[in-house]
């Protein structure tokens, strides 16, 4: 805001080089008269404004606009001007800028007042940022395809544990038992989930900071079937209807070993993993009750695509919500599940996508959280802030392909010429050495 060459000299600011900088930042006459006039505002003044100055008068009883004007004019000042507030010992932490990146704030301290926290803006440049890391979304894609594979294999384990249908009959269920059962239903469930999967899709196809959606979106689902794995193996429930055919698989048989059983799990593993555990896809599991990965799926899709579409498309939020629901019912109405078991999935879904935006979305959040205990998730380490809304034409998208295309052919251009220099490089030497070699056999 300030002039860069005047900056140097604030110390020296008299009240009518304050004036000239208040007439440029567009402040009003009377204003300027009421600061530099009546209260003699003078550069040493302008340097140690803090947030109590602007609590009373009589910069309390300037306009909203110039209140701000003038609060984001002392701030800046403040971060040109650091040394001297080393200097004059305002500035109590020594190694980080007071508006910097750093995760650690700032005090700025005064003869007015007690000690003020000064937040760091989220860039030097005042304006968030929001790198794509795709090297963080690919690893997020690995983690999410591993922790599949982990909860096809777990899947196949609780199969193989399911408790006898004639020993341990359906608990008791409010829900189911006044529900009579709908054999379409769960069909029905799958067909709304890949709804909300094809419009999410679309959405990330869209959307500029896709890569950092897919980051999120990988690295949550991943954690909460994870977790999954765990309810699953520690607890195993009864079947909750009488209609499933559940019958434990022996994999052993005379004379086959450890080597062969484990084979034939992976095998009905990957089977459910090619699927996605979808009974549309042929995929028939018994024993994975607590809690619904189905209900996880629907809830963490609708939950992405509401964060993530501008706030005035609120039929396509109402839609999500109602597929959200009408899913949750359809698993139900097929007693595919216990009621505990989808309550939970949605409890958990819900609010671990809500704690994750909070922080994420929240810097000052997660300094404290990276204060308090050390660690900040690394998903979310250098993303600033609420990610906008904000989405590409197709001749955008279709110009950002051409754009990474055309550098990765640079690259890998490059990268042969390099190489070939260098090979050229060191058959020269090659050659070199072996005339040497035989000159020095013809000389002996």
């Amino acid at each position: 805001m300030a002039a860069s060459g005047s900056t140097a000299s604030l110390m020296d600011w008299s009240c009518e080089d304050v004036r000239s900088c208040l007439k440029r930042e567009g402040f009003q006459d009377g204003t300027i008269q009421v600061l530099c006039d009546e209260n003699k505002l003078d550069g040493k003044c302008l340097l140690v404004l803090n947030e109590g100055d602007f609590s009373i008068e009589p910069l309390s009883k300037l306009t909203l606009k110039d209140r701000k004007t003038l609060y984001l004019l002392s701030k800046t000042l403040q971060r040109e001007n650091q040394n001297t507030l080393l200097e004059l010992g305002l500035l109590e932490n020594h190694n980080n800028s007071i508006y910097t990146s750093h995760t650690h704030y700032s005090k700025l301290e005064s003869e007015y007042c007690e000690s003020e926290r000064i937040s760091p803006p989220i860039s030097e440049d005042g304006r968030p940022r929001y790198p794509p890391e795709k090297t963080k979304a690919l690893l997020s894609f690995l983690y999410v395809v591993f922790v599949t594979w982990i909860t096809a294999f777990v899947m196949v384990i609780v199969h193989d544990r399911v408790p006898d249908m004639k020993k341990y009959p359906p608990l008791p269920d409010i829900f189911l038992d006044n529900v009579p059962h709908i054999p379409w239903a769960f069909d029905m469930c799958e067909v709304t989930g890949t709804v909300l999967f094809t419009i999410w899709l679309i959405v990330l196809l869209f959307h500029k900071h896709r890569f950092i959606l897919m980051r999120r979106f990988f690295a949550l689902s991943g954690t909460v079937f994870l977790l999954r794995c765990v309810t699953m193996l520690i607890t195993s429930l009864s079947v909750p209807g009488a209609h499933l055919q559940c019958q434990p698989r022996n994999y052993s048989t005379q004379g086959s070993s450890v080597f062969a059983d484990l084979a034939k799990k992976l095998s009905q593993a990957y089977v459910i993993w090619r699927g996605a555990g979808m009974s549309i896809q042929g995929v028939r599991t018994c024993g994975d009750y607590m809690f619904s990965g189905h209900t996880v799926a629907l809830t963490m899709l609708n939950f992405f695509i509401t964060e993530y579409t501008p706030r005035h498309i609120y039929y396509l939020h109402t839609l999500s919500w109602m597929m959200n629901m009408f899913g949750i019912f359809f698993i139900l109405a097929a007693h595919e599940h216990y009621s505990i078991d989808v309550f939970v999935a949605f409890y958990i879904t819900s609010r671990l996508f809500l704690y994750y935006h909070t922080l994420s979305n929240n810097q000052a959040l997660m300094q404290r959280l990276h204060q308090d205990e050390g660690v900040v998730p690394a998903v979310l380490s250098s993303v600033e802030g609420i990610v906008p809304n904000e989405y590409e034409t197709p001749r955008e998208i279709a110009q950002n392909i051409c754009l990474f295309l055309r550098g990765w052919y640079t690259d890998v251009r490059t990268h042969i010429t390099a190489a070939a220099k260098s090979s050229t490089s060191t058959t020269h030497v090659i050659e070199t050495v072996s005339k040497t070699i035989v000159e020095n056999s013809k000389s002996k």
